[in-house]
Order: structure tokens, then C-alpha cells, then sequence
């Protein structure tokens, strides 16, 4: 195998890991793009808002295919890998009981910013959700890789028999209710169960296919200031962050968290799996997940986008996309560890060292462009690509720039001093130890513990 090729050093292997993160954090924009832009009910109906025919129409398949549930699926792979890592650390440099003091502090912390961030910025942020798992996640940091694996497995065997569950239960609810309308309209008496059936199927209708005049009512609050754009999505986080922690939805984070773990504890992230088993890897994740996404997208498309056809489809998201997002995963290690691509390396994992300030300077300059300066809505699907491309752009020339002269971003700084309660040193030349590890003051002496 040639040196190029070769499984990457020690000294690089945290390299790859932020570039990975980097990518990630990027790619995470191109979804949630559309939920600044427009409607939520865009992410799966294009015909809503923002055009759903021609080149608006590819840029939605586009990123189905490439983005959706992917990136963020890399991103929560990486929260579980740096629980790990973190605490892992730490134990090797004898923190003892202080660990969890620290994590959990850390963690807390983190479920503050998400719910600042929810209402003040984006109702689809994952700061919220991932601190309120990482509290669960800890015990699971000693857990063989083996184990991991199992854990993440049943989580998905039980994420796609809810989603098939779910289609069915919604099929009954339509069929249901399809016969009772004209009943109810003809002033007859129905059955408890075509009550409840009609009553549930019109609540999905209202919130899969909203009215012309609430759509048009949210872009108004979008597009009136910062104070009604906050006002508009404050139901949205409220549902979001309502969730029960054993809901299906937060299973889709849990899970991609706990193989996090046992993609660190295996080297799968850091590149020193061989080559062949990237490529299998590369084969597996793509061959059953590319095949999934087509018929997924193939029967919205068919099916006009109705609220049954989306449904169906989202039987079937889970393994699509997670199927998919592990293709990504082993196709950025095994490029990013080519030893001709470590310039290109950097600069994302500059991206990715910054992925807290990076993902939150996002949402910012989103809010300022679609709420503040009032394009919410204003532009077709595929334009709002060019915001895409100008962000990233940003974030790939800022990151490296800043961590120059500064060992974090502003924001990792700013919740690293939290956590410790204690100013932590920003520039670069106040710092005489490792900056990839923890402050050598956040963990005292095993004497002192």
C-alpha cells in the first residue's frame, strides 16, 4: 500500500476527526437552509412554498440524496465520539470522580445554549436534544464497541418498525376517515372510532398541508422583525423540545451517538481501519442506502407529495439515511487521509474544530438574511443555494484565520469557561500545553480529587 494511502499517523488522527466534523457542520446547513427560508412543511413538500417543478425540483431530490438526515447523522456520530474521547482523556490523566463533574457541568451548560438558540434563532437547532441524550449517554462510555453496535442496531430495527407502524396506522386513519366525512357532512351520527379517525386525520392535514393563509401568515411573522420571527417559531420549539426522551424521534440521535462510540473505541474515525474496509464500508452504506433514498423520493414524487406518500416514504427514512450517512463516513476518511489532501485537511478541520461557533455564526447570518433583512420566502428553492454557498465559503476562510491567533472559536471558548467556571486562555501564545486536550487546569491531580 502506498505511503499515501497509508493509515494516517498518531499526530493526525485528530486532524481527521475535526475535518470530518467540519464537513459535517457544513453540510448540516444545506438542510437546514430550507426551514430558515421558508415554511417548515417545505423539508418534505416543495409544493408549498419555493417551487417543486424543474431545477427547484432536483435541488429538493438533490438534497435528499446527499444532505438530509446525513450530515446531521455524521455531526451526532461525532457527539458520541467526543463524550468518549473527552472522558477518556481525562481518565487517563487521572480525574477520577471530577470527570462527571465536568461532563455533566459541560453538558448542562450545552442545553442552555440549545434552548437560547431554539427560540432566539432555530427552531430545528440539535443542541437542545443532544445535551438532554448526552446526560443518558454517559454511563455508556465503557460499553465494548460490540455492544455499542447492538444497542444502535435494535434502536434502528425499532425506528424503522415505528415508521412502518406509523404509515399504517395513518393509511387506517385516511381510509377511515374518507368514509366518514360525507356521513358527518349529511348530519349523521358517527362511531367513537370514526370521530377520533376523522378529528386525528384533519390535525395531520392541517399541519402537512397548511392553508395558503397560515403559510402566508408565518412568512409575515418571518419577515416583520426579529421579535415576530421569535414569535413564530416559538409553538414549533415548544413541540420539539416536548418531546419524551424515549420518543422514535429522539431515537434517530441515541443512536448515532452510541455508534459514535464505537466508531472511536474501533478507529473507524480516525482512519486507521485499512483501505479495504473502507471501500466495503463505502460499498454496504451505498449499495442499500442510495437504492432506499431513490424509491423513498421516488414515491413522494409519484404520489404528488400527498400526506400518505410522504408518509410511506418516511417508513423508510431511517435505514436510507443511515445507510447513506456511513457510505459518507468511510468516502471522507478514506479521501482525508490521503496524505496529498493534508492542506485540504486542515482548513476543514479548522471548520470543524470551530463546529459549535461555526454551526451557531449560521444560524446568525441566516436570521439576519431571511427574518431581519426580510427574504424569508422571497427566493425558489434552489436560490437559496447561492446563501449555501456564500456561508461556507465564509466558514472555510474564517476558521483557519482565527485558530492562528486562537486555540477556539469564540463560543468554544465561551463554554469552556463556563463549564470550568473559570476564564480559560484564548490566544494562542498563553498556551504551553496540548490544546487538542483539556485544560491542564480543568483536571486536578489524582491527589486532589
Amino acid at each position: 500500500m502506498s505511503t499515501a494511502l497509508a493509515p494516517v499517523q498518531a499526530n493526525q488522527r485528530l486532524t481527521l476527526v475535526d475535518a470530518l466534523r467540519g464537513l459535517a457542520v457544513l453540510g448540516i446547513l444545506a438542510m437546514n437552509i430550507v426551514g430558515f427560508a421558508f415554511h417548515p412543511t417545505v423539508y418534505s413538500d416543495p409544493t408549498v412554498a419555493g417551487g417543486s417543478t424543474g431545477v427547484n425540483l432536483w435541488t429538493f431530490l438533490v438534497a435528499g440524496v446527499v444532505f438530509d438526515g446525513k450530515m446531521r447523522g455524521i455531526f451526532t456520530l461525532l457527539f458520541g465520539a467526543g463524550v468518549y474521547l473527552l472522558t477518556t482523556r481525562a481518565e487517563q490523566r487521572g480525574g477520577g470522580a471530577f470527570i462527571a463533574d465536568i461532563y455533566y457541568r459541560r453538558t448542562l451548560w450545552l442545553l442552555l445554549f440549545g434552548i437560547a438558540h431554539a427560540y432566539l434563532l432555530w427552531f430545528g437547532e440539535v443542541l437542545f436534544p443532544y445535551a438532554l441524550l448526552g446526560l443518558a449517554l454517559y454511563p455508556f462510555r465503557r460499553m465494548s464497541a460490540r455492544g455499542l453496535i447492538w444497542l444502535w442496531a435494535l434502536q434502528v430495527v425499532f425506528m424503522i418498525a415505528y415508521g412502518i407502524y406509523d404509515a399504517r396506522d395513518l393509511t387506517e386513519k385516511h381510509d377511515i376517515a374518507v368514509a366518514a366525512a360525507p356521513l358527518k357532512k349529511a348530519g349523521k351520527t358517527l362511531t367513537e372510532d370514526q370521530e377520533k379517525a376523522l378529528s386525528s386525520w384533519e390535525e395531520r392535514a392541517k399541519h402537512d398541508k397548511p392553508e395558503a393563509a397560515a403559510v402566508r401568515k408565518y412568512t409575515t411573522l418571518n419577515t416583520t422583525g426579529f421579535v415576530n420571527s421569535v414569535k413564530a417559531r416559538m409553538p414549533i420549539v415548544l413541540w420539539w423540545h416536548s418531546l419524551s426522551i424515549y420518543s422514535p424521534l429522539q431515537y434517530d440521535l441515541f443512536a448515532m451517538m452510541l455508534l459514535g462510540m464505537a466508531f472511536m473505541k474501533t478507529g473507524v474515525l480516525t482512519g486507521e481501519r485499512s483501505t479495504a474496509f473502507y471501500w466495503k464500508m463505502i460499498a454496504a452504506g451505498y449499495g442499500v442506502g442510495l437504492p432506499l433514498t431513490y424509491a423513498q423520493l421516488r414515491l413522494q414524487v409519484d404520489g404528488s407529495f400527498s400526506i400518505l406518500a410522504n408518509a410511506w416514504a418516511g417508513a423508510w427514512y431511517e435505514p436510507a439515511r443511515i445507510a447513506v450517512c456511513l457510505g459518507h463516513v468511510a468516502l471522507i476518511v478514506l479521501v482525508f487521509r490521503h496524505a496529498r489532501l493534508a492542506g485540504i485537511r486542515r482548513i476543514f478541520a479548522a471548520t470543524g474544530q470551530m463546529a459549535l461557533t461555526n454551526y451557531l455564526m449560521q444560524s446568525i447570518l441566516c436570521t439576519l438574511f431571511f427574518n431581519v433583512l426580510g427574504y424569508h420566502s422571497q427566493l425558489q428553492r434552489y436560490q437559496i443555494y447561492y446563501v449555501v454557498a456564500a456561508i461556507w465559503l465564509l466558514e472555510l476562510a474564517w476558521s483557519p484565520l482565527w485558530l492562528r491567533h486562537f486555540q477556539f472559536g469564540p463560543f468554544e471558548w465561551a463554554w469552556r469557561s463556563l463549564t470550568y467556571w473559570q476564564r480559560q486562555p484564548m490566544r494562542l501564545q498563553s498556551v504551553t500545553f496540548d490544546p487538542q486536550i483539556e485544560p491542564r487546569e480543568s483536571i486536578p491531580a489524582r491527589s486532589e480529587v
